[in-house]
């Protein structure tokens, strides 16, 4: 529909084709609305069943042990712990710690 038709129809004539626009932008807004819908639905449950939850690491085996306390261990991950720390500000080094494998 061009200006020109517009501008010669009649107030009661705008009045119901603007009714009409309405009728139809609103039942396409609600189309749109369900498809969004859908799709947010869709990348929701995608989401859950994906990695959301925090990725599993196997076990380290230790590498070094505490001369003092066998028991004390550090895989060399993370943090080192306080013994470690301690002995190698006394000047040690870190590979007199290593857990040697025979």
């Amino acid at each position: 529909m061009t200006l020109g038709e517009l501008k010669s129809m009649s107030v009661d004539e705008l009045w119901s084709f603007r009714e009409k626009v309405d009728s139809v932008l609103c039942s396409k807004i609600s189309e749109e609305k369900e498809q969004l819908d859908r799709r947010l639905r869709q990348l929701r449950t995608v989401g859950v069943s994906r990695g959301n939850a925090r990725r599993r690491y196997p076990p380290v085996l230790p590498k070094y042990r505490n001369p003092a306390q066998p028991s004390e261990t550090w895989a060399g991950r993370g943090r080192q712990p306080r013994w470690l720390t301690a002995q190698l500000e006394s000047g040690k080094k870190l590979d007199d710690f290593r857990i040697r494998l025979v």
